[in-house]
């Protein structure tokens, strides 16, 4: 059993034998519990092996006694529902039969607990009873969030059917993003704020902080409880859904190996979680004017997270359920002879997951792409569009003109783009090659977003990060959101920069051909690259590497990809849109372009930021790209690893995206369109997004490279052969590395 990072001690709440004797009772009314004739699911040996009681007693420490019985409620339900559903469809494999089962319980937690229907299960009896309990006592809001989080631990299960039934091991990006939902921590976070009656105000329960501070609970929970339950579920139950095992098969190492990288993926996550409480918490607090109640409620909420990760490692050594025979002992005797002990001593046993960028020399593997490169037959009247709409919104100076059209308010800052670099940088190339089958307007919009994103990704690096200015960068990207308000084209500032002038023009021109709905999809993406912009400047202002997960998450806004799905999914039926093979097509897509442009803009020397030049950013280019905010550099600091080996790692991640992306699209785009009814017209609309997809990764690929993606036998050699393990993509062939003709990026660095 590895050392886990734990420098918080648990507590036990003094009203745990009543809610185990409460429980126990509930938990046979229910029929979970054998009772003289009727057998249940669990002997009674089990049910109190497994020490229900004991997990909310050290998890929720300081819930009073009715509480508590309530919470004890909530978790044997879920273990209930866990082991039931491992025998009734997971063992039989029967995806039918789960989806009926699971449709129905989804209908269980209703905003009004009166509209809940007559249950006809032990599932469904017990789930009506805690809700009818549990929705009264929080406000309408928090209803929604944990009725939403309930509905995405029942029915995400069927993505773990599926791998059990194709005997698939996820790649490791997949598996921690659908651990969220099916490994229950979200939903156990939503119970943190019952537990504490501090329900998160609702204007900021959607904030990138308090995302980040539940994905990283939820990530350290669901990773350290695959390292105790490795043996029980790869031996005993064919799990192929587990942490370890996930690491092991990717990174082709020994379990050992594994459960040591997965406990440090742990405390990668945790302190994440404290950075994020200690440098972004009070920043939220002042810009959203919460009150003094409204603070206190958030600050007891992180208090009971951090109070539900040492209580939880502590119920999982103490547990039945688990492999934890003699670990505690072993433990405590590893411990005295290793490391000084006391408060918060368990921390010095670790060093820091996080810190400044590494440094070396770096060979780019080669990236292949099972798709043909396509141009647009448009190609040179798009060049003369964006090189004639980039001077009129005030991103170009004439080559030896000083500053000339650079905002006032940049006056401090040395023009960025000349006319004789942007030519050179060729973003109408880029346009055509990610678009070849767009009509004139929508060719000439797009490729308007991508310059815009292009200029904006440079006047932030050279105005705000290459100085650290926090305060100025934040209140500079504050001002987007007046661009793109949901009811109409009509921006609510006046444009004071060529940024906002180019977003304003975009944004009329965007919203008049969209609904609402449609609008507010594209606003929430220019936001989320702010948001992507403004951890990437906290990071730089802070020195310090972020956490690989966090990372990536944060690069999918930075990037623009999110931007860029979002468009492209203007004609695509709205109920599609939050399906799950939709968001798992979304985030591959954002990851292979933006892990391949983190290869090319590992910056060599970290001592040098770069400088973006006059004519674009320096993306693919030594020292031209950001040291802090990269997927390399976030490997090699987590695995401490030369730059390297770690790019060889990422390349492993890119492939194993691309194969993700396919299974999606031969897989479940089919399943989900039966499931909608999508008649031929919407069938043919999402091909067509599958297919612009596809189009953009090859062109993206070919504009930053200079070279075409190989074709598909060499692609499918790269997937399915050459040398495997930790970072033996590095292996193999590659090309010097060099810079290219044209700055690459089109996910922005």
């Amino acid at each position: 059993m590895p050392d886990f990072y734990l420098p918080h001690p648990a507590r036990l709440n003094p009203h745990r034998e009543r809610a185990d004797a409460h429980s126990k009772q509930w938990a046979r009314g229910m029929g979970y519990v054998g009772t003289g004739d009727e057998p249940g699911l669990w002997p009674e040996e089990v049910y109190d092996a497994a020490g229900f009681a004991l997990l909310t007693a050290y998890t929720h420490p300081d819930a009073t006694a009715g509480i508590l019985d309530l919470l004890t409620d909530w978790y044997v339900w879920v273990f209930y529902f866990d082991d039931h559903f491992l025998d009734a469809y997971k063992r039989t494999k029967d995806l039918a039969g789960a989806k009926e089962y699971l449709d129905r319980l989804a209908t269980f937690m209703p905003v009004d607990p009166a509209d809940s229907p007559e249950p006809a299960n032990p599932a469904e009896a017990g789930l009506a009873d805690l809700w009818a309990r549990s929705a009264p006592l929080m406000p309408v809001d928090w209803r929604v969030r944990f009725a939403e989080s309930t509905f995405d631990l029942l029915v995400e299960c069927l993505w773990e059917l599926d791998n059990i039934s194709e005997d698939r091991v996820p790649n490791p990006i997949e598996y921690v993003e659908m651990r969220r939902k099916v490994g229950g921590a979200p939903w156990s976070a939503g119970l943190v704020e019952l537990a504490a009656q501090a329900a998160v105000p609702a204007r900021v329960a959607g904030t990138r902080p308090l995302r980040v501070l539940r994905d990283a609970f939820s990530d350290a929970v669901h990773l350290r409880n695959d390292v105790f339950s490795y043996q029980r579920e790869t031996e005993e139950e064919g799990e192929v859904n587990n942490g370890v095992l996930v690491l092991e098969r990717f990174l082709a190492v020994p379990p050992q190996q594994a459960a040591d990288i997965t406990a440090d993926l742990v405390t990668s996550r945790m302190q994440q979680f404290e950075n994020t409480a200690l440098t972004e918490l009070p920043v939220l607090f002042e810009e959203h004017a919460l009150a003094p109640d409204e603070r206190g409620a958030v600050l007891r909420y992180v208090q009971g997270l951090q109070d539900w990760q040492s209580g939880g490692h502590e119920w999982h050594l103490r547990s039945g359920r688990y492999m934890n025979q003699d670990v505690r002992a072993r433990g405590a005797a590893g411990a005295i002879l290793a490391s000084p002990l006391g408060f918060g001593t368990s921390a010095v046993r670790h060093r820091s997951l996080s810190g400044p960028p590494p440094a070396g020399e770096l060979e780019a593997p080669e990236f292949s792409l099972p798709y043909g490169v396509r141009l647009s037959p448009r190609l040179a009247a798009i060049r003369e569009h964006v090189r004639s709409w980039a001077g009129e919104m005030g991103m170009l100076r004439r080559t030896g003109s000083g500053r000339g059209l650079v905002p006032a308010m940049w006056d401090e800052v040395p023009a960025l783009w000349n006319e004789a670099a942007f030519d050179a940088a060729d973003y109408g190339l880029f346009a055509a090659l990610t678009h070849p089958d767009a009509d004139g307007p929508e060719l000439e919009l797009m490729a308007g977003w991508h310059v815009w994103h292009f200029y904006l990704s440079d006047v932030f690096s050279r105005a705000f990060k290459g100085r650290r200015d926090l305060a100025g960068g934040r209140a500079f990207l504050a001002r987007l959101p007046e661009f793109t308000p949901d009811e109409g084209a009509e921006p609510h500032a006046v444009p004071a920069n060529a940024v906002e002038r180019g977003l304003a023009d975009l944004w009329a021109r965007t919203a008049a051909d969209l609904d609402v709905a449609a609008r507010r999809r594209v606003a929430d993406a220019v936001e989320g690259l702010a948001e992507g912009l403004n951890r990437e400047l906290t990071g730089a202002v802070q020195r310090r590497v972020p956490d690989p997960v966090d990372q990536l998450e944060t690069r999918r806004g930075s990037g623009g990809a999110d931007l860029v799905t979002a468009l492209m999914r203007r004609t695509l039926p709205g109920g599609l849109l939050g399906a799950t093979p939709m968001r798992a097509l979304a985030d591959a897509f954002a990851d292979i372009g933006g892990l391949r442009d983190d290869i090319l803009a590992f910056v060599v020397d970290p001592g040098d930021p770069g400088d973006p030049g006059d004519g674009g950013s320096g993306r693919g280019v030594p020292g031209g790209g950001d040291p802090f905010n990269n997927a390399v550099a976030a490997v090699a600091t987590f695995l401490d690893c030369a730059p390297q080996s770690a790019a060889g790692i990422v390349a492993d991640l890119i492939t194993a995206r691309v194969r993700q992306f396919e299974r999606v699209v031969a897989a479940d785009l089919p399943r989900l369109a039966a499931e909608h009814g999508l008649d031929g017209a919407a069938r043919r609309a999402l091909a067509r997004h599958v297919r612009d997809l596809r189009h953009w990764m090859a062109g993206d690929l070919r504009w930053s490279t200079g070279r075409e993606p190989a074709p598909a036998p060499s692609a499918l050699r790269r997937v399915l052969g050459g040398p495997t393990g930790l970072g033996t993509s590095a292996a193999l062939v590659r090309h010097p590395r060099t810079a290219p003709a044209r700055t690459p990026g089109g996910h922005g660095s």
